[in-house]
């Protein structure tokens, strides 16, 4: 059940400096309502303070110790998952979930999962990690090579054990229906290739992107309503007529994102074009973004409220103008799960926290630096940091997708307390500001 505690009717204040070093700016958290995990993990406790909220804080007299542990041990989990069933230069993806007796997806990877490990290495950035990023970055790059239809898509998911079949074709996930390409999946891959190649100089993983936008470009975008693009491709091969807004916001950042490295169109007119359908969804009177279109293209889709698209558009798009939806994420969305707390997944369940959504909307907050972002940002850290240790199904590296076992999104799916390459990726992320989009 969703907690009275912490409702923040928030406006937006002005921009503070800040002089510490974005890298370990973290370190100095605000603890709140993390009962006595976090005090313990804290350790000694300061008096309470009162912000204008009138939430009851813990503020610590020093930085804390942990962060540093916290994230080596959130990198070991990353690394970990990435070596389940081969090592060294060996072709694989990182198998997104440790199995739990409520979850158990076996060996299957997710391209997003890896796509965003891929941002998370890349931007801890020692040369263990460069190196498994180029690893589960070539390993893209040869599923998309050898895709049965070699038409530049890249696949939801693929298995691991092992990740080759004999023949040498990757192991696509049929059998779990995630043979498909959904275009937010595949531009996250788009993402981190083109990271990739900006960071290595290497060829193979530009073109790599370039092909898999180009995928995008011919097979989803669309003209009805709003414009923008469509979700892609269901397995097997049923073209999927409804439009979402935080998939359209990663084609913003991917196609931008080309559009800087190759300084040629069609780029940037293809990302403009993603850039009106975000627009499109946004809803002034509330202050925040919708889910996205139902399949005629052109009907809003107002079935349930998702806060990965709050924070992602600021991210990807800061537009003072739509800042105001984070101020609804921390309004609507912020959820209360002894002894920590969170953001839910969207405003379908709010009875546990979405640990992933804690984590881009506390880098979300960080972005926007406006009076009290940074203390809400710590609280969601801090609480993060609880969770590695002390949540369901914990492993003491990893963090769980869910407070809770059976989450619902709203979509029909559901997340489960089983550690996470996703939400560790997004945890290591914003423990180090490191933006995904930009």
């Amino acid at each position: 059940m969703r907690s009275s505690v912490f409702h923040f009717h928030g406006v937006l204040g002005q921009p503070r400096r800040t002089e510490m070093n974005p890298m370990i700016r973290r370190s100095q958290f605000l603890a709140a309502g993390v009962g006595a995990a976090a005090a313990k993990a804290l350790g000694p406790r300061a008096g309470a303070s009162t912000l204008a909220s009138g939430s009851s804080f813990l503020q610590p007299l020093r930085p804390i110790r942990g962060l540093k542990r916290s994230l080596a041990r959130a990198y070991e989990f990353l690394d970990e998952m990435m070596d389940l069933y081969a090592n060294g230069i060996t072709l694989r993806l990182a198998q997104s979930y440790v199995p739990t007796t409520a979850q158990n997806l076996g060996d299957l990877a997710y391209t997003y999962d890896n796509a965003a490990m891929i941002t998370a290495l890349l931007q801890r950035g020692t040369s263990d990690d460069l190196s498994r990023a180029q690893t589960l970055g070539d390993s893209l790059v040869y599923a998309q090579a050898h895709d049965p239809k070699n038409d530049g898509r890249i696949r939801d998911g693929y298995h691991v054990n092992p990740f080759l079949s004999k023949n040498g074709s990757p192991r696509i996930a049929f059998d779990d229906d995630d043979g498909g390409s959904h275009t937010g999946n595949l531009a996250w891959a788009g993402l981190a290739l083109a990271r990739l190649y900006a960071t290595t100089g290497q060829s193979s993983y530009l073109t790599a992107a370039v092909a898999v936008s180009t995928w995008i470009a011919q097979n989803t975008y669309d003209q009805r309503g709003p414009g923008g693009f469509t979700d892609g491709i269901a397995q097997p091969d049923k073209r999927i007529g409804s439009k979402s807004t935080k998939a359209n916001v990663v084609v913003l950042a991917l196609f931008n994102l080309l559009a800087g490295l190759s300084g040629t169109d069609p780029w940037q007119s293809l990302a403009q074009h993603a850039l009106a359908f975000i627009d499109a969804m946004w809803n002034p009177q509330l202050g925040h973004f919708w889910l996205g279109t139902l399949s005629d293209g052109a009907t809003v889709n107002i079935s349930f409220i998702p806060e990965d698209v709050q924070s992602w558009s600021y991210l990807a798009a800061p537009n003072p103008s739509y800042a105001a939806s984070l101020d609804w994420v921390y309004k609507y969305l912020r959820v209360y799960s002894r002894p920590l707390t969170g953001t839910s997944f969207s405003t379908a369940d709010l009875s546990g926290i979405w640990f992933e959504g804690s984590a881009n909307f506390a880098l979300a907050l960080q972005i926007r630096n406006a009076r009290g972002d940074a203390e809400k940002a710590d609280v969601l850290l801090v609480s993060l940091h609880v969770a590695q240790r002390t949540a369901l199904n914990a492993d003491g590296k990893g963090i769980v997708a869910a407070s809770k076992d059976g989450l619902k999104t709203g979509a029909g799916t559901k997340y489960y307390a089983a550690p996470h390459v996703g939400a560790t990726s997004w945890y290591c992320l914003s423990a180090q500001e490191g933006n995904p989009f930009l």
